[in-house]
């Protein structure tokens, strides 16, 4: 006996992070059929209007209708699961329990949680009238802290980098270090290195100064990946990297870095 396939869609307004989304589910949750994908909010209620999935996938930040407008909307006729970078909204709606959230970028480990306890609501959907309140409320107060939130810069999450004929979406955070050329940037991160067209003063602005910092003219390191920094003469230094044969240098202009922490 074939039993029907789970349905949903999916609502992001990066290309990119949509089948980044999909091919993760696709392997920790094969039997689902994503039938829709969304640009925005409004795209997300209208493909839900029009198919009816069980789960709803929805990025909390879209352009027009973000993904908070869309699951009033949407409500309890879906599972909802928020799929936000910021962890502050995503505690929030983990901790009402009336949906899940899934942080940007994506965990194995914590999508087949998500996935396990999506799976746990299908066996035993709660019912509708007592589920709407909680989720009411629930998007009430994700709404009252979107607003009330000071603006806070949107740091650069994902790298993309033409490896051949592909492009590949590098994780920010599994980024080593970054190291520029006259016209291209290196990018060395934990699954190999790419060349990208982009300089070393745009990456520094758009990277998160608590994870990466300039060391050098033309280097920027990821922190959590320093070993140890050895003084050199003349007021310089280097960087050992965890795991790693290479050293970077640290100029004069710099050290200054280090010797805050």
């Amino acid at each position: 006996m074939n039993s029907k396939p789970v349905t949903a869609l999916i609502a992001d307004d990066e290309p990119l992070l949509r089948e980044r989304l999909v091919a993760h589910l696709a392997r920790a949750w094969p039997q689902l059929q994503i039938v829709a994908e969304a640009r925005n909010g409004r795209e997300a209620v209208e493909a839900f209007e029009d198919l009816h999935p069980e789960i709803a996938f929805l990025d909390v930040h879209m352009p027009g209708m973000n993904g908070i407008d869309a699951a009033r909307s949407i409500g309890c006729g879906a599972l909802l699961v928020f799929v936000t970078a910021y962890e502050q909204y995503a505690v929030q709606a983990f901790e009402q329990g009336a949906v899940d959230y899934l942080v940007k970028p994506f965990d194995e480990a914590r999508l087949a949680d998500t996935v396990a306890r999506l799976k746990q609501r299908l066996r035993h959907p709660p019912a509708a009238a007592a589920d709407a309140a909680p989720i009411d409320d629930l998007l009430d107060r994700l709404a009252h802290a979107l607003q009330a939130a000071p603006a806070a810069k949107a740091w650069l999450q994902w790298i993309k980098a033409s490896v051949g004929s592909m492009v590949r979406l590098i994780p920010v955070a599994q980024i080593v270090y970054l190291r520029s050329d006259e016209k291209y940037t290196l990018v060395v991160w934990e699954g190999g290195e790419a060349l990208i067209r982009k300089t070393i003063r745009e990456l520094v602005d758009e990277l998160d100064p608590a994870d990466f910092v300039q060391i050098h003219r033309s280097v920027i390191v990821n922190l959590h990946q320093v070993a140890q920094v050895t003084r050199g003469l003349n007021e310089t230094a280097e960087v050992q990297l965890k795991g790693r044969d290479e050293s970077l240098p640290v100029s004069r202009s710099y050290l200054h870095v280090f010797r805050q922490m």
